[in-house]
């Protein structure tokens, strides 16, 4: 590859060998070198291949500003929360997160810390993203000798959710995660009962309610071909279905969407079994 464009001593911009725009990361690598010239390779640390031209710029923008130690450990904490995954994450985290930890590094120098209102959640509903933002906060220690609160750990996870979640809005997981808490707020208020967070039933719930959410940012639904099984489960889980209905005036009334009769069947059936009802 050749330099098209030299961002900083560390930064630079070229085009593969499909002649789509790469941004190219490595210590020194755009030192003293000009437009035309050979890349090398033995500096080469990221390529960051992003087809979003949206994304690209703001990237290189980004990371022109940025520390690049701080860049290195964003990387890492990325490549980590895919493997441990094993899935593809949204382009837009190396924006995200990058910027979020350096600013993150920035105030802990200037002792301004941020309290994490959403860590409980953070921890319940979205475990496993919280024990990669925990093993985050491990890899900035050694990286930049810095340790940041447990706070982080939970922003961190929390923007992890946000590129699984494909978007490019913290809103949405903002938004997920209201949607989650008032939901089994609502199975503990009709049924008058704490709920086993740590039964398989209880997990089996989250990850459908996950999913649900999902449904509705991306405006999908699902319609079933069965009505007899549907009026079957309104009838034979007559209680259960009631709390279902609770929770499709919620929807409703706070996200302006109606829920179709396969929802309210797969939500009837996750409620009973949380309720160890069956």
């Amino acid at each position: 590859m050749k330099i098209d464009k030299i961002i900083n001593n560390n930064l630079v911009r070229a085009f593969d060998n499909k002649d789509k725009e790469v941004l190219v990361m490595g210590c020194g690598l755009g030192y003293q070198k000009k437009p035309g010239e050979p890349i090398d390779e033995k500096k080469i640390e990221k390529i960051y291949k992003i087809e979003n031209k949206n994304i690209s710029d703001k990237l290189m923008t980004l990371l022109s500003d940025i520390p690049l130690d701080h860049i290195q450990a964003s990387n890492e904490i990325i490549s980590y929360a895919k493997y441990s995954l094993g899935k593809k994450l949204n382009d837009n985290i190396y924006i995200t997160l990058t910027d979020h930890i350096s600013f993150a590094i920035e105030r802990l120098k200037q002792n301004l810390g941020f309290h994490n209102a959403l860590l409980w959640e953070t921890k319940r509903f979205y475990n496993h993203e919280f024990l990669i933002g925990m093993e985050a906060l491990k890899i900035i220690k050694k990286r930049l000798g810095v340790e940041l609160p447990e706070d982080e750990a939970g922003f961190i996870a929390l923007h992890i959710v946000n590129a699984e979640l494909n978007s490019t809005n913290m809103d949405e997981t903002l938004y997920v995660t209201k949607l989650i808490q008032n939901i089994l707020s609502i199975v503990k208020y009709h049924y008058k009962i704490d709920l086993d967070e740590y039964s398989l039933n209880y997990e089996r719930f989250i990850t459908h309610l996950k999913f649900f959410a999902q449904r509705m940012i991306s405006g999908e639904e699902i319609e079933s071909d069965d009505e007899n099984f549907c009026e079957m489960i309104k009838k034979q889980y007559k209680d259960t279905y009631e709390c279902t209905e609770k929770i499709a005036a919620y929807v409703s009334k706070e996200f302006k969407h109606k829920l179709t009769e396969e929802e309210m069947m797969y939500l009837t059936v996750h409620i009973r079994r949380i309720t160890k009802q069956t």
